[in-house]
């Protein structure tokens, strides 16, 4: 094993039996609450960030990060943005050029098939390169982790058919980024309703049994979007509904669906109600009675909707993940009650539930514990902001994500990756961040790479689509590229200038006395780094 690793795995062995850095001086209080701020809300400081928020004020900064619409994206990030093509078509469109129509039309032809195939991957690969290049280089750090926070909660999986492929990345941009901060009443409702959601826990397909022309039985409830809505998304598993409710609620929201032959002529609204499929009869749901004979039914998943999120529970749920998320694994339950109340106070606005999170007393006072321990997406995406590195080639990027268990958009089951530190913190994991840490510290990462042409467009309908997915086009290559296009080292002074230099003496002393080649990749191994 390389001598970083080694060094990187002692440290940590040391880190995780309790040794961390001592108290700090009142001099140095300013730049650790700076760079706290920075940390958990965002990914992690980039040079010179540091300097940033503290000539402001961390005050400033919250306000700043509260208000993401005010703030600019860089035109480098828009141009690499407007790059990735796939990601601004519509969601029907989506469908009728990337999804079941076009393999329809591949018909028995292999090589037309695995065109498709290719395409529809192509179209989440330029998804998840999306989300990467904001979270590395959008200053609107809070917009991305509480995207990242929500679709965790609201999780769909990509790899579950062609559909789940094609529309993650336009469910992440039209149904969670617009209400990250937002009401969550919006959030929930612009969920339930996109395809993609509808598509992955099968509520497109939930109907009143019915009969068609031909005089067959068709249809049949599915109660699984019904189930998850309560248990992860609103009132939690502890939230007091029933199997009652679960049935009552999935004939409820019977008709709530897509249609695919209106998804192929291109739609400009993917949702559909369709009154044939939905159940018209009374229901007793949460100790209400809806009433389906008065009710053009689609009215009557709205009403539902509305009392989840009004919901007591509801808030405690939201106010409990937040805390979680954002302070400690256990949060405080005196915080989290307060939090419930701003919830139910401002009408679910989340802006005000995290304003009132940042200026807590339990927020800062967790400044002093040991801290939470990163996922693999915030470990990667903060190593290289550390770094100072413009990232061409995001592929080896999302290559770590996979190794390390968490691929972007590929978490299998509705309840999304956790982010606590039982979920992460293994032998294994350790391994796998420590080499990427001597990757990324000795700059054996190929993370530039020359701009290729775009690919071909698709032909709607033909089944020939792209099959290849350059990471960087019409853009200019870095400056002082590495040989076989891997960036140089961090230099690691300005690597520890970056983050604040939040190390403990024996972390300190094994980096004065490694060689100057090996400490970027120290520093990013090192115990205090992998948490936050």
């Amino acid at each position: 094993m390389p001598r970083i690793a080694l060094c990187a795995i002692t440290l940590s062995l040391l880190s995780f039996s309790g040794l961390s850095a001592a108290d700090p001086a009142p001099g140095q209080q300013t730049e650790q609450k700076a760079l706290y701020a920075l940390d958990r809300l965002g990914y992690g400081p980039r040079p010179g960030d540091l300097d940033r928020v503290m000539a402001m004020g961390v005050d400033a900064y919250i306000n700043e990060q509260l208000a993401p619409e005010k703030i600019a994206e860089p035109p480098e990030l828009q141009q690499r943005l407007d790059t990735l093509d796939t990601t601004i078509i519509s969601t029907a469109n989506l469908f009728r050029d990337y999804g079941p129509p076009a393999r329809k039309a591949a018909g028995a032809d292999e090589d037309a098939r695995k065109k498709v195939e290719q395409a529809a991957h192509h179209v989440a690969e330029e998804a998840q390169q999306a989300r990467l290049l904001r979270a590395l280089y959008s200053p609107a750090q809070l917009q991305e982790v509480m995207t990242d926070f929500w679709f965790n909660h609201f999780n769909v999986f990509r790899d579950k058919g062609i559909e789940g492929q094609i529309w993650v990345g336009a469910y992440e941009r039209d149904a969670i980024r617009p209400y990250a901060l937002g009401h969550f009443r919006d959030l929930l409702g612009a969920t339930a309703k996109h395809p993609a959601m509808l598509y992955y826990l099968d509520n497109w397909q939930s109907s009143v049994p019915h009969r068609d022309k031909n005089g067959d039985l068709k249809g049949g409830l599915n109660e699984n979007y019904a189930r998850e809505v309560m248990e992860l998304h609103t009132l939690g598993v502890d939230g007091g509904y029933t199997q009652k409710d679960v049935t009552e609620l999935a004939r409820i929201l019977t008709g709530w669906t897509y249609l695919p032959r209106e998804l192929e002529a291109g739609t400009t609204q993917p949702f559909a109600f369709d009154p044939k499929r939905h159940d018209f009869g009374d229901k007793h749901f949460l100790g209400r009675t809806f009433n389906g004979a008065d009710s053009d039914g689609e009215e009557e998943g709205e009403r539902a909707l509305d009392l989840l999120a009004r919901s007591p529970a509801t808030a405690r749920h939201i106010s409990y993940q937040l805390a979680q998320y954002f302070v400690a694994d256990q949060p405080p339950p005196e915080l989290v009650q307060r939090l419930a109340k701003r919830f139910r106070d401002s009408n679910g606005d989340i802006r005000e539930v995290l304003r009132t999170l940042f200026h807590s007393r339990e927020f800062w006072d967790a400044a002093g514990s040991e801290g939470k321990f990163k996922t693999p997406y915030r470990y990667v995406v903060s190593a290289v902001r550390a770094s100072g590195i413009n990232v061409i080639n995001l592929k080896p990027l999302l290559g770590a994500l996979n190794q390390f268990g968490m691929p972007l958009y590929g978490c299998q089951t509705p309840d999304g990756y956790k982010n606590i530190e039982s979920a992460w913190l293994n032998p294994d994991a350790m391994v796998y961040r420590l080499n990427f840490a001597n990757a990324l510290g000795n700059g054996n990462l190929p993370l530039y790479q020359e701009p290729q042409p775009a690919p071909i467009a698709p032909m709607a309908m033909a089944g020939t689509m792209a099959s290849g997915m350059p990471v960087s086009m019409n853009m200019a290559p870095p400056p002082a590229p590495g040989p076989q296009n891997k960036p140089p080292p961090p230099d690691p002074m300005v690597l520890q200038a970056t983050l604040g230099n939040p190390f403990s003496l024996k972390t300190s002393e094994a980096l004065a006395s490694a060689p100057p080649r090996l400490r970027a990749g120290m520093i990013l191994g090192s115990p205090e780094f992998m948490r936050y």
